[in-house]
């Protein structure tokens, strides 16, 4: 058995409000997020090759996001019975994964991640716009160009420029998308996990909907293609949401298949701003009683915050696209926030089916 300490977690902590329902007393309150007191979560995740096969690998993302005004990973250790396990770090885009490799013949292959991180909410104040530090000439093209699914180019260029025709500055460009994306796109249940993101696809064929990893993604392209840096943050829920919304947070402790991306884009006044379009059109969907109108008091609510605001009941892990994972048999990933796995019999498992995978995602939120 493999035990890594130099990232060791203390174990201390009590189960509290991630597997707490909301009080009854924010059951009608107003969604506003505000920066507050820090919290801070552990996750755990396990995962477990159920019909190993030969030789496995697999490959556990690990929150690398560094923000100090919203969130801080406090690190991550790991117990496994694999051959190897090594923290990987994509050269592009800093997204972070622990790597196992399993010897053939290795009958029940087996890691467990435990992973602490701190997060407060976030909101900008749009009443007192500050000059915000300069992206670099690198993260600009990093963030307006495009990807294997995000192309900045033919019809999503074609359709940003309409959008944005007539914007005055940066901040009307990117209200306008964000409002385009809600009238235009609707969540929909069927799709499988949080979808891929294929935003070319779905304007040529006017069929814009999907999950979060496609609504998001487009607002991404749509910005990236009227000069916006964007780029989406791509995460997992933890915990239940503190103003009542059952759409908006973690139904329970565990989180197997609660991930969602949100997104962000640059702004000169403001720097990096969290908006969530696709979560607006969850509330639409799934709020209580479910397939609200856009001009219920919930949606306005969620509408309103979500351009400027994240309740931060959620853990950060990446903002990569095109992922190559280092030693993979199976093609690069359009993005990472599920446990990823390939076996020399099966190769690349299916990440979405995390019964048959196996693997499970457990949170708790820690005290002092």
């Amino acid at each position: 058995m493999m035990i890594n300490r130099r990232q060791a977690l203390k174990a201390g902590g009590s189960l509290a409000a991630a597997a707490t329902l909301p009080s009854a007393a924010f059951a009608q309150s107003m969604f506003a997020p505000k920066p507050g007191a820090w919290r801070t979560f552990q996750t755990v995740t396990r995962l477990e090759i159920a019909k190993p096969g030969g030789a496995a690998q697999a490959w556990i993302p690990l929150p690398a996001v560094h923000e100090p005004d919203w969130f801080r990973p406090e690190g991550s250790a790991w117990t496994t019975n694999a051959q190897t396990a090594e923290v990987k770090r994509d050269a592009k885009y800093g997204a972070e994964f622990l790597h196992v490799t399993w010897a053939d013949g290795e009958a029940a292959p087996v890691v467990e991640v435990t992973s602490k991180f701190a997060t407060r909410d976030r909101a900008i104040d749009f009443a007192k716009p500050a000059k915000a530090t300069a992206l670099s000439d690198s993260d600009r093209k990093l963030y307006t160009s495009g990807t294997a699914l995000i192309p900045v180019d033919g019809i999503v260029k074609e359709t940003s420029d309409k959008i944005t025709a007539g914007a005055t500055d940066d901040l009307d460009k990117a209200r306008r998308i964000y409002e385009w994306v809600v009238d235009n796109t609707s969540r929909n249940a069927k799709t499988r996990g949080c979808g891929i993101g294929d935003i070319a696809s779905m304007l040529k064929s006017g069929n814009l909907t999907g999950k979060c990893a496609d609504l998001n993604a487009l607002y991404v392209g749509l910005a990236r293609a009227a000069g916006l840096p964007a780029r989406d943050v791509y995460g997992v829920r933890v915990a239940p949401s503190k103003f009542g919304y059952k759409s908006l947070g973690a139904g329970s402790e565990v989180i197997t298949k609660a991930q969602h991306c949100r997104a962000e884009v640059y702004l000169s006044a403001f720097g990096w701003l969290p908006i969530d379009p696709a979560d607006v059109r969850k509330v639409v969907l799934e709020e209580p009683p479910a397939n609200l109108a856009l001009t219920d008091a919930k949606v306005v609510d969620a509408r309103k915050a979500l351009f400027g605001a994240w309740e931060m009941n959620w853990l950060a892990y990446n903002v990569a696209h095109d992922i190559v994972l280092p030693g993979a048999k199976g093609p690069a990933l359009e993005f990472l926030m599920y446990p990823q796995a390939e076996t020399a019999a099966a190769g690349r498992l299916d990440c979405l089916d995390p019964d048959a995978f196996a693997y499970k995602i457990t949170s708790k939120e820690l005290t002092a």
